[in-house]
Parts: structure tokens; sequence; C-alpha cells
């Protein structure tokens, strides 16, 4: 039984020291929650395209800030607050990604990500 105690706790120590999968440090959401969650509470949407391509039709109320923009300043000036919910789209979910990843890295803790407009199935302006 003594020889038993070390291995266990090597068990132990082992099983929490990582071995589980790596978790983005934002939320990857669907659609459908993401319309929900600008239905009921506080959000600010943001769609990281550029301004051509948010002038051709972006999601109501929805605040542009291009991806390869996103620094210190510029995301301060949109979103003042860290723990502000933050709701990321792009036109097919690749730069919504990057840019929710970028915001995450600059300390915004509520950052869901949910695709890309061109699959969003509600209104559009």
């Amino acid at each position: 039984m003594k020889r038993m105690i070390p291995v266990l706790l090597a068990l132990l120590l082992l099983a929490g020291c990582g071995g589980g999968e790596e978790t983005a440090p934002y939320r990857q959401i669907s659609q459908e929650e993401a319309k929900k969650m600008m239905d009921t509470q506080e959000v600010i949407i943001l769609d990281v395209r550029e301004q051509d391509e948010y002038d051709s039709g972006h999601i109501p109320g929805a605040v542009l800030l291009p991806v390869g923009a996103i620094d210190e300043d510029t995301a301060v000036a949109v979103i003042p607050a860290k723990d502000a919910t933050v709701l990321v789209y792009c036109r097919s979910g690749n730069r919504s990604k990057t840019a929710s990843f970028a915001l995450a890295e600059l300390g915004y803790t509520n950052v869901y990500e949910f695709g890309g407009i061109r699959t969003w199935p509600y209104e559009t302006e």
C-alpha cells in the first residue's frame, strides 16, 4: 500500500496538469443564440469586415471595427468596458474568429463569435 501512494499522487498530479483540450479565449455561439442575446440584453454587435462590406449591408445596430484595425486604442473607442458583452461577426466567420481572439488578448472578457453575415437569417440594413 505504501508503494501505491506515490504512484496515485503522481497520477493525480498528471491528471490535473493539462492533457485537456485548450479552449479559445472567447465563446463561439450559433446565430440563433446571438439573435436571442441581441433581443434580450445589452450587447455590442461588432462587424469586423471592411467599410465597403459594412456599407453594402450589416446587422442593425452593428458598429464597424475592421479586423486589421483592432488594437488597444481602436478597441477601447468602440468597446470602452472590458466586461461588455461583444458579439462579433464578419462575412463568413474567419475574420470574426481572428478578431474575437484579438479582443480577448486585449482583455475583453465577454466576447462571443457567431460567424458570418452570409448565413445570417435575420434582418440586415
